[in-house]
């Protein structure tokens, strides 16, 4: 199970991730540790992929979706003001091998807005799948508000 954090501001856009040596942009999330609980997962895992830290009180649970056949995928979500995440600041510290060299490089290495109706065209379609037909993300910004 991957725990994840959509992160939607005021404009419609939500907040993807570059996936490193990928073409593809991504939502911060991933596994749970053994024992830990899912939002403190997706808390993690924002942390770690973006260095951005949420108290957590304002997620809002979104449920568990089929991402993959392999694998769920829980879903927290909240609406911030664009102005209080600067995303230039944004840093992963998560790393993993480089596939060209070995050397150990960031899992995420770009931060972006991104409109809610461009997401297909930025992720894989898995995740453009579970946002456009589970998560629905123009009904969820709307809620949000």
């Amino acid at each position: 199970m991957s725990a994840g954090v959509l992160l939607l501001n005021e404009r419609a856009e939500i907040l993807l991730c570059h996936a490193t040596e990928t073409d593809h942009w991504d939502i911060p999330k991933g596994m749970a540790d053994p024992g830990e609980l899912p939002r403190d997962a997706a808390l993690r895992e924002l942390w770690e992929e973006t260095g951005l830290v949420l108290a957590g009180a304002g997620l809002s649970d979104l449920g568990v979706y089929a991402y993959r056949s392999d694998k769920s995928l829980h879903l927290f979500a909240q609406r911030v003001a664009s102005e209080d995440i600067d995303i230039g600041a944004c840093i992963c510290t998560s790393l993993f091998p480089s596939r060209r060299n070995g050397r150990m490089i960031p899992e995420m290495d770009e931060f972006a807005w991104i409109a809610l109706d461009a997401v297909p065209r930025y992720t894989g379609r898995n995740m453009a799948r579970v946002l456009r037909d589970d998560v629905k993300l123009r009904d969820l910004y709307r809620r949000l508000a």
